[in-house]
């Protein structure tokens, strides 16, 4: 599946020029969330300067949550999300509060 693809799988909206550009960064858009795709057949390795990347990013898309979807694997596939720990906290407790413990 190409990083379109899993764009639209997602629902996100495309970021023009695959984020190539000044203003709309990353790959696409997913309320709240700036991210980008990685597509990889065996594995990925996440490093600061990615992350760092990715916020950065994401900050000068609208100040927006930063996020990345890993898809690993071919033909089954593997999809992971990596957002920040204080927003993981953020949707647990939301979750909790509507679902209880």
């Amino acid at each position: 599946m190409s990083e379109k693809e899993e764009i639209r799988r997602d629902g996100g909206k495309p970021q023009k020029n695959s984020g190539r550009g000044r203003i709309q960064k990353s790959d696409a858009v997913l309320e709240p969330y700036c991210y980008d795709v990685k597509e990889y057949s065996r594995s990925f390795s996440l490093s600061t300067d990615v992350w760092a990347k990715i916020c950065s990013d994401a900050y000068r898309s609208g100040r927006r949550e930063p996020a990345l979807k890993i898809v690993i694997g071919n033909p089954n596939k593997v999809r992971l999300w990596v957002i920040e720990d204080a927003m993981f906290h953020e949707m647990r407790k939301a979750w909790l509060d509507k679902y209880g413990e």
